[in-house]
């Protein structure tokens, strides 16, 4: 349903609750705090990478694309085994995975808090619990996939700043788990918004986070 857009009332709906959400979640990051403790900019140039998820990962993928210091990312699934890494398995909620994005990122560009500021700013909302937007679901949680205990203090650190900021009317429900495996996603997800960005989910529900992204934290954006 989600991608397919198929009826009037499910557009009418994008129409009105999206916009109210997008301006409430750009309205946040005008005084968005940076991470407090976070690893420090790399002296050589080299790759690591992040894995998130934060519901549909076109968005999410878009995004993290238009992020200074980001080589490449990939949209995929974490959470769940190989055997049902597919997405007709994925969307019945029932596999574990949940819909993910795999950064590869410059250390000595962008830092781990860095990009997790972009992710809790405005490629998200992190007080959804196992939806966002018109997606639900627990294949559309809020999650950090970490992969070294690094990430996991930094991670911990952020969300624990963010709440005792009350940067959010609600709590931060972001699960914070050990990375297993990542699985990339069909080829026909990859780049979706840049293919498709006349899509009616791409025009209302992903391109609002770019323009947020653009505006308020001018300082990472850039073009393809």
């Amino acid at each position: 349903m989600r991608k397919a857009i198929r009826s009037l009332s499910f557009l009418l709906f994008l129409a009105v609750v999206a916009p109210l959400a997008t301006l409430a979640a750009s309205h946040s990051t005008s005084s968005f705090p940076k991470p407090a403790f976070d690893a420090p900019i790399s002296v050589s140039h080299h790759h690591e990478q992040a894995v998130l998820s934060g519901g549909c990962f076109w968005g999410v993928q878009a995004v993290f694309q238009h992020t200074r210091g980001v080589v490449s990312v990939t949209s995929g699934y974490a959470g769940g085994q190989a055997a049902t890494a597919h997405y007709e398995q994925v969307e019945t909620g029932k596999t574990g995975h949940a819909e993910s994005v795999k950064i590869t990122y410059d250390p000595a560009q962008v830092t781990y808090g860095e990009l997790l500021m972009i992710f809790f700013s405005v490629a998200h909302d992190p007080t959804q619990l196992n939806k966002q937007g018109p997606d639900w679901g627990p294949q559309y949680r809020s999650a950090i996939f970490y992969s070294t205990p690094e990430q996991q203090k930094i991670a911990q650190a952020y969300i624990a700043q963010l709440d005792a900021a009350k940067i959010y009317p609600q709590k931060i429900v972001t699960q914070l788990v050990p990375l297993q495996e990542f699985f990339p996603a069909e080829g026909y997800h990859q780049d979706y918004v840049k293919h498709h960005p006349d899509n009616p989910y791409i025009v209302i529900n992903d391109l609002p986070k770019l323009a947020a992204l653009r505006k308020q934290l001018s300082q990472f954006y850039r073009e393809y």
